[in-house]
This record gives structure tokens, sequence and C-alpha cells, in this order.
């Protein structure tokens, strides 16, 4: 007799297809275009911390938040603008031409300030709307055409104030209705645990919370990436990029015109040759939080991570009792440093599995 032997038929195995492996939390950290300015910030803090006493005190931080809010209120709008792939090198003298409008048109007609501030409102998003329609119609370089307007918007302030004033500054603003009211909004001041905070550095990071979760969770965020990173094929998927320009060059427009309000109630009265440099530092401070000139990649928070560093520099200056005609040269130093850690964050996350 012979046998016969069965095997027991082994269960079926189901196909399954491998998940990816979840990517590791350094790897998503290097992945932001923020980290290597959050690196640099975190150097240049300890190094003022070891060298200058005077930084350690809580005072003093509430004077590096107000240097740094006053440079980030624009660099927010800069570096989305950026991320689009423009430029704007008329933002630092249009936040002075909102405040000799805001200025001089209530003064010299008599009206409340409220009104002053509304018409250089709406002058400022004019300009935005200028540069943005002028960049998309014409297809000149932003650089080019922002960088005219920088020179007439200079002129006219210049040459309009010397015209209506018979100097080169405005009259004092303290005295005129609406006063009290346009001072809460743009020059408050709030203690909190024995430190000053200005308003301006709540409104900073309102804006910049509002900015990021614009590119972040809203379909206008990703309009934005993708119209910076190839126009030709965002407008082939549908992206309105002539819209989304002039929103951005609008918006930077905005933003300078809250600082200027800023600086005229600040002040009470506005010099019209002020603001000429400042468009650099707003660069500046977007390509410090990482920010590709090329367009595409960058953030908001970065932006600020940028101004704070900014701030930290100019007050650290101060306190370690160096001579101030170093400052330049020692901000470039850091500036240097800052990009050069970014870009090697960059390449580190370009190139790790």
């Amino acid at each position: 007799m012979s046998s016969v032997t069965t095997q027991a038929p082994t269960p079926a195995t189901r196909n399954e297809t491998p998940r990816p492996a979840r990517p590791s939390l350094l790897h998503a950290l290097l992945a932001r275009p923020e980290f290597g300015a959050l690196i640099a910030a975190a150097g240049i803090y300890a190094f003022f911390f070891a060298v200058a006493p005077p930084f350690r005190h809580l005072a003093s931080l509430s004077n590096v938040l107000y240097q740094s809010s006053t440079l980030g209120i624009v660099a927010a709008g800069v570096a989305l603008l950026m991320i689009g792939g423009e430029f704007d090198l008329s933002a630092g003298v249009s936040a002075v031409t909102s405040a000799l409008t805001a200025s001089m048109f209530s003064y010299q007609l008599g009206l409340n300030l409220w009104v002053g501030a509304m018409v250089a409102l709406a002058l400022a998003l004019l300009i935005g709307f200028v540069n943005g329609y002028l960049v998309v119609k014409t297809h000149i370089p932003s650089f080019l055409v922002t960088l005219s307007t920088f020179f007439i918007l200079q002129g006219l302030n210049l040459g309009v104030t010397k015209l209506l004033t018979g100097t080169v500054a405005t009259a004092s603003i303290s005295e005129m209705d609406g006063y009290s009211q346009l001072q809460a909004v743009f020059n408050a001041a709030f203690h909190v645990g024995g430190i000053t905070i200005r308003i301006t550095v709540i409104w900073w990071l309102l804006f910049v919370a509002l900015a990021t979760w614009i590119m972040l969770r809203t379909k206008i965020g990703n309009w934005i990436f993708a119209v910076g990173g190839n126009p030709d094929s965002a407008r082939a998927v549908g992206v309105p990029v002539a819209r989304v320009k002039i929103g951005l060059f609008m918006g930077v427009s905005f933003l300078a015109w809250f600082y200027g309000m800023h600086r005229l109630y600040a002040f009470n009265t506005v010099q019209s040759g002020e603001g000429v440099g400042n468009e650099f530092l707003y660069i500046i401070a977007a390509v410090v939080g990482g920010t590709l000139l090329t367009g595409g990649y960058g953030s908001a928070v970065g932006s600020a991570i940028g101004a704070f560093i900014f701030g930290m520099t100019t007050q650290g200056i101060v306190y370690a009792g160096w001579d101030p005609n170093w400052f330049k040269a020692f901000l470039g130093v850091m500036l240097l440093l800052a990009v050069m850690v970014n870009l090697y964050v960059k390449k580190l996350s370009s190139t790790r599995k």
C-alpha cells in the first residue's frame, strides 16, 4: 500500500504596498525654511547674552522686540511677495509717503485725523496696485518698476512737503481731532511683568500669524508658492497669476502704510527724507529667514526671525558699549553668517534621505 502525504495549504498572503517611512523629526525641521534662521538667532542671542550684561535684563528684551516689530511688520509682506517671485524696492519710502499724506492732508485742510489716515491708506493701496499692474502687464522686472517708484516717491515726499509746509518736516498733529484714538491703535504701550510692550509687537505677531495661515491653510497660499516657483505652469493649471502678484504688491503697501502710521503717531511729525534704505532691510529679514531670492520658497515666520536677528543686533551693539560706527559692518557679518547657515541647512534638507 502506498500512502499519499498531503501538505496543508499555506494561508494566502496579501500583496500589501509598504507604507513610506515617516520622516524623522530632524528631517522635518530641516525641511522648514526658517530652521536655519532659528539656529542663527539662538547663536546671536547667546553671543550678546555673554558679552553685554544689560542685554540679559527683561527691559532690554522689550527694546529688542520693539525694534524687531518695526522691521518685521513690513518684512512679513515682503517675504510673501518674494515667495511669489517679485521684489518691492519702494516699500521704505512708501511708508513715509503714507505718513506724510495722513499728516498733511488732515493738517492743511483742518480735518479729523481719521480722514487723513484713510486717504493715506487709499494712496498706499493705489501705489501697490500700480506696481503690480505694471509688472504683470509690461513684464518689466519688478526690481526696475519698484526702483522707479522709489525715486518718484522720494522726490514727491521732499518736494510736496517743502511746497506745503516750507520745511522738510510736517507740523505736530498732537492737538488735532482723532489723535488719541489713532495713538491707541498705532502707538499704545502696556506693562506686562515689569516690562513695557509696544502695541507694534502685538500687531507684528498678528500679521505674521495671518500670513502664515494664508500660506499654509488657504488656496491663495498654494497659488503664491506656485506663482513664485513657475508662473507659466501655474497659469496653465488655472492660477490667476496676475491677480496674485497684484494682491501681493498691495499687501506690502498696506503693511507699509501701517508702519507709516506708527511712525507718525510715535513722533507726531514726519521727516520727508526718512525711509530710504529700509527696503533693503525688509528684503534682508526675509532672506535671512529662509526665503529664496528665486521665489517659490520661504515663510512669514522666517521673516519674523530675521527681523528679530536685526533687533538683537541693533540693541546688542548698544548694550555691549561698542562704537556704533562698527554697526553696519557687524550687522553685515551677522547677516552673512545667518544666510550661510540657511544655505547649509537647506542643503542638508535636500540631500538627507
